[in-house]
């Protein structure tokens, strides 16, 4: 018996959240759209400007903004990395959006992550492949140049969820873009 994975987006959000790394919001069906992802993906712009920051002693300096990611809760058989016919259909969604005026001159980290079950370094490969074969569909059926993408396995290092470790957000593909 084949056993597939839900599907969805999950945009990641600052607010944290009991037993959730980071709180987020899945997108389903109708709501995973280009505009989303290219929102989603595009940094903010900073302006650099020539001042002074006066600071009293023990204030601390704010944090650098998060960089502009997507999670997607991409579909795989159970211990593969192969696609299921609604991952592919949410990576021509990603596809579509990658090659949009505001995100073709970013690149990207595509990070596979997985949940416990399996053992830490099987799910490290895992992941990898898993990342893999999202860099290839994009590059293969939608024309991504491959140098845009780096397909980067984490393993079970980064749960989104640490109170259901098999919990579905913890096998996702996120997509980071990489400001150079």
């Amino acid at each position: 018996m084949k056993v597939t994975r839900l599907i969805g987006l999950a945009i990641c959000l600052a607010a944290p959240a009991a037993g959730v790394a980071q709180a987020e919001k899945v997108l389903k069906g109708k709501e995973i759209t280009e505009s989303v992802l290219i929102d989603a993906l595009t940094p903010e712009e900073t302006v650099r400007t020539r001042s002074i920051k006066i600071m009293r002693e023990g204030d601390k300096p704010l944090p650098p903004p998060k960089p502009a990611s997507a999670s997607l809760l991409i579909t795989f058989e159970t211990n593969s990395a192969e696609l299921t016919p609604k991952a592919r259909q949410s990576l021509d969604v990603v596809g579509r959006a990658l090659k949009s005026d505001k995100l073709t001159e970013f690149k990207f980290s595509i990070e596979g992550h997985a949940d416990p079950r399996g053992g830490e370094e099987y799910n490290l490969h895992l992941s990898q492949a898993r990342a893999e074969s999202v860099v290839n569909y994009l590059a293969e059926q939608h024309q991504i140049e491959r140098d845009r993408l780096k397909p980067v396995g984490k393993g079970i290092s980064e749960p989104l969820n640490t109170a259901r470790p098999d919990a579905p957000e913890n096998r996702r593909v996120t997509i980071k873009t990489v400001v150079e």
